[in-house]
């Protein structure tokens, strides 16, 4: 399937291996969306660049108030960290859902994201803590946006035969600050879920402050509720504000008919559903604080 497989000590011969074979050449961490594509051959590449040894690159960081998570970083590793739960809730109930035990203790977070799948259960979780990414080349170190690495549909802006994502940085919740993760799939499924929702909701003086709310698979990338997280601004913390967002949420999401997933009715009534859990969920841990 390839001539040659390296496992560099350090980013810079990773970047150098990659500058060395021009294209023919391309990063693999956790490997399993790559390693499947190249056995079902619809991805060619003649040399893997292995960066999940690179001990720099397997540290979760708290550094003031910004998390650090580095691209050889495991689901397992974010589901069972203690300082991602304290810090980040939503990010570690999403990490515990993907996939498989094999799945999760092999696959990272970095790659949940290069992958570009709108509905990869960690970088939804992403998306609501409003997360960035560290991206390295040969010429360039730039910071930038979760939201900018999404070109489309499973089509990432990132060149893995050019560039690192070294990690991936967000702000640590503060002590009025909630999150939570809620996902429906198929019993005893490992596929991709019908549905998931990230949301990470600020409360001020008892009323809500900024709301995010993140949906999936409801469009090309995870998709954040606009109407929902305004109608949440500065609205006092009840049952009825919350079923309103849940709505405004489910009217903009935009889901296809799928045999697999079922219909777009169907995930669109889900969508309010979910919604109103994981708002109700987050705001009750802040309460419980």
């Amino acid at each position: 399937m390839w001539e040659e497989y390296f496992s560099p000590k350090s980013v810079s011969e990773a970047l150098e291996i990659l500058q060395r074979y021009k294209g023919q050449a391309r990063i693999i961490a956790g490997g399993t969306d790559l390693i499947p594509e190249l056995k079902e051959q619809t991805r060619k590449v003649d040399y893997l660049v292995d960066i999940s040894e690179i001990d720099a690159l397997r540290k979760i960081e708290l550094d003031g108030d910004t998390v650090k998570i580095g691209a050889g970083i495991t689901h397992s590793e974010i589901a069972s960290s203690k300082l991602i739960w304290e810090q980040a809730a939503v990010l570690a109930e999403a990490a515990s859902a993907v996939g498989s035990p094999l799945i999760r203790n092999q696959g990272t977070l970095v790659g949940n994201v290069v992958n570009a799948q709108p509905a990869a259960d960690a970088a939804v979780a992403l998306f609501a803590l409003e997360a960035k990414a560290e991206i390295v080349s040969k010429n360039y170190t730039k910071v930038t946006r979760i939201e900018e690495l999404y070109q489309g549909m499973a089509i990432s802006t990132i060149d893995s035969t050019l560039e690192i994502v070294t990690a991936i940085y967000f702000k640590s919740l503060r002590r009025n600050q909630g999150s939570a993760f809620v996902r429906l799939a198929q019993r005893k499924a490992l596929a991709l879920p019908l549905l998931n929702v990230a949301v990470v909701v600020t409360l001020r003086e008892g009323r809500f402050g900024e709301t995010k709310i993140v949906v999936a698979p409801v469009a090309p990338l995870p998709f954040r509720s606009r109407k929902a997280e305004a109608i949440l601004k500065d609205a006092p913390i009840d049952s009825e504000f919350i079923r309103k967002a849940a709505e405004a949420a489910a009217s903009e999401a935009q889901p296809r008919d799928s045999a697999l997933r079922g219909s777009a009715q169907y995930r669109k009534e889900m969508v309010k559903v979910m919604v109103r859990r994981a708002l109700g969920q987050a705001t009750q841990r802040i309460k419980q604080r």
